[in-house]
């Protein structure tokens, strides 16, 4: 029996998840985790919310809540998506528990102990508004290497390039928008340097690995590693457990990927084998599998195991097997401008295969893909409906109404038959030898390919006329479909789990008694009587229109979400204001500050608007703005309201009264 430790990336627990965390990460890995089990190895699943770090922190701030607050109410919205979703995992833990803290302490430790941890002066900036140092995701400015005007302190999202607080050009608190100043400090370093021949090595022995994966690693290694700060500033997270460094707390990551040891040693505990841990993570015959997006890769390539190789104890990881990002209908996921699908959103209105099979087909597994709902919506039709579905409820209606039962000593087939027999023994083999190379939409292709062909035979043999003239020739026409649908119940459950279910139901097997092995048995071993015989997938409605348009502070975007009900557009309060003054905000050039005569008071807005807008077009003009709309910070201005605007190929167009009417005026 072969050994799997199976982890996912453990998601911040400062927001919901959307469709590019499920199909990037948490689906390939529940897919391979549920195949892994069907085949009978020994595998466990293991996840937990991500609850330090500086995005904690500046989510708590801006809300005005404590960092508790918010990992407590997003570790139970992350959770519930998952549950929604069928993702599984054998422990799903949290980085905030007292276990995890004494585990990462324990190892921070051990390997200060051994030399590979050293004190450093540093000049690190400081914002005095704040009063406070600046930990990386507190400060942002312009990438000093591709220009992008949004980069944070640790890393460019538009480069992937990792950074410096200290690097950006223009650099400014996010919390309040002042420049910061240089100050002395000090923290800990992880000689990460050290490992460059021993990570060299390692990585040279992974010729199995992905290509884009082994090639950013080993790219990393040859340009040289650097020295990396493992502790921050902050009033939250892992202590650090030294007396001297009071204040300061284990940089998120480093302390995250121990989350998976210390999720591992909470399975063992609640099992009630206590030591059970030990026989994954010290056991170097496991194979111990990270899923990950691509922007974590060089975490989980050098960082992390540079960690394990200076510990000295624990099993290297097998695989890294990171997808590349999803877009959303042509555009980059982002969730600060909102342009993403909410989890939550999306299970309100379709059932979690509906979503699992969407997703499946547009992993990102080599390359950049792209997720739209039309093409969601014709692959549930054309594909679940009317293949998969339709392969199903019409063999088994027809068996359940016409023959009442599939006899299991059925003989004399013969040419189609034969054909059909030798594509069963060889399904599970075909889409096993895809999923062990973690090529999961190649192996869902084999899946409908294969019922494809099970309607095919069906069409081909013609049931409906033969069991007037032959039954013999139905009945092991019907044996062999009966049989297809049974390896489609097994093969399918990875990746449709409740419709493999719900086939097994119908079929009268119980749940837990196929194996993959199974599916390519295409004989049956005793009579099979049929439940009662359920549609398992309804057509969607392809003309339905599921996105509404939003302004933010770029552009306009389309986001996908249900319709507003008519009370709901009614509660928006829009009026007509007059822009009496208008001011440009250091280090951005797309934004203005406005303030906005209302009739009863001035309101100050921030728009995206100086792109397409010079200061004197904008002064003195009427425009309908959203005045009751909840204030937001951007870079360090508060926003009160929203111009509404008009998007003509990417620019904004402002919207005017057609006559002369009073601030205040309200548009109805």
């Amino acid at each position: 029996m072969k050994k799997y430790l199976i982890t996912s990336a453990l998601p911040y627990a400062n927001g919901p998840l959307h469709i590019g965390h499920i199909a990037g990460v948490y689906l390939p890995a529940d897919i391979y985790t549920r195949y892994r089990k069907l085949k009978g190895d020994y595998v466990i699943h293991v996840c937990g919310t991500d609850e330090h770090g500086v995005a904690i922190t500046i989510k708590a701030d801006r809300e005005g809540k404590s960092p508790r607050e918010i990992v407590d109410f997003y570790h139970k919205n992350v959770k519930e998506s998952f549950d929604g979703l069928n993702i599984c995992f054998d422990n799903f833990s949290r980085t905030s528990l007292p276990l995890h803290h004494k585990v990462s302490q324990e190892f921070f430790l051990r390997i200060y102990e051994k030399g590979y941890i050293y004190r450093k002066e540093i000049e690190q900036l400081y914002c005095a508004n704040c009063n406070r140092f600046l930990p990386d995701r507190y400060v942002e400015g312009t990438c000093p290497f591709c220009g992008y005007d949004r980069a944070r302190g640790d890393q460019c999202e538009q480069c992937g390039r990792w950074l410096e607080p200290k690097e950006l050009i223009n650099p400014f608190c996010t919390i309040c928008g002042h420049r910061p100043i240089v100050k002395t400090s000090f923290h800990y370093y992880f000689k990460l340097k050290d490992f460059e021949k021993p990570l060299y090595d390692w990585l040279s022995s992974k010729a199995y690995w992905k290509e884009n994966v082994l090639n950013q690693a080993l790219s990393w290694v040859r340009d040289g590693l650097e020295d990396r700060a493992i502790t921050r500033d902050l009033p939250w997270g892992v202590p650090v457990p030294l007396e001297e460094a009071a204040g300061k707390v284990l940089y998120v990551w480093f302390d995250a990927p121990i989350g998976y040891i210390s999720s591992t040693i909470e399975w063992a505990n609640k099992v009630g084998k206590p030591d059970e841990w030990k026989n994954f993570w010290l056991d170097p015959d496991t194979k111990i599998i990270h899923f990950i997006g691509k922007d974590n890769i060089v975490f989980h390539t050098l960082i992390w195991p540079a960690m394990l190789m200076a510990h000295g104890e624990y099993t290297l990881p097998d695989n890294v097997p990171a997808n590349e990002f999803l877009n959303l209908m042509g555009s980059k996921l982002s969730t600060s401008r909102n342009w993403a699908i909410w989890i939550p959103d999306l299970l309100s209105k379709y059932p979690s295969d509906y979503i699992r099979y969407g997703l499946s087909h547009v992993i990102p597994e080599t390359k950049d893909s792209d997720f739209s709902f039309e093409e969601f919506k014709t692959r549930i039709n054309s594909e679940l409906v009317n293949n998969l579905g339709n392969f199903v409820n019409r063999t088994l209606t027809f068996i359940k109404n016409y023959i009442g039962l599939v006899r299991h000593n059925l003989v004399g087939f013969r040419d189609q038959d034969l054909e059909i027999i030798s594509e069963i023994e060889n399904f599970p083999q075909q889409v096993g030898n895809h999923l062990e190379n973690f090529e999961f939409r190649k192996a869902l292709k084999e899946i409908m390919a294969f019922s494809q062909k099970g309607n095919q035979y069906f069409d081909y043999e013609k049931p409906w006329s033969t069991r007037k003239v032959d039954k013999e020739k139905t009945e092991r026409t019907l044996y062999l479909c009966a049989s297809m649908v049974k390896a489609l119940s097994i093969i399918i459950e990875p990746y449709l789990p409740d419709s493999a279910r719900r086939i097994r139901n119908m079929l009268g097997f119980s749940d837990q008694e196929l194996k993959w092995e199974d599916a390519g048995k295409w004989t049956f071993d005793r009579d099979m009587e049929l439940s009662k015989i359920e549609v398992l997938y309804k057509k969607l409605d392809e003309s339905s229109n599921e996105r509404v348009m939003i302004l933010d502070e770029n552009k306009r975007e389309e986001r996908a979400m249900d319709y507003v009900s008519y009370e709901e557009f009614m509660k928006m309060d829009i009026r007509i204001g007059e822009i009496v003054a208008v001011e440009e905000i250091p280090g951005t050039d797309k934004l203005y500050k406005l303030e906005v005569d209302l009739g009863d008071h001035i309101a100050t807005l921030v728009a995206g608007i100086k792109s397409a807008y010079s200061k004197e077009e904008l002064l003195h003009r009427k425009v309908p703005v959203l005045v009751n709309l909840e204030p937001r910070v951007l870079r360090g201005v508060t926003s009160n309201g929203m111009i509404l605007a008009c998007d003509v190929n990417g620019k904004p167009v402002l919207l005017s009264p057609d006559s002369n009417v009073p601030p205040g005026s309200k548009v109805k």
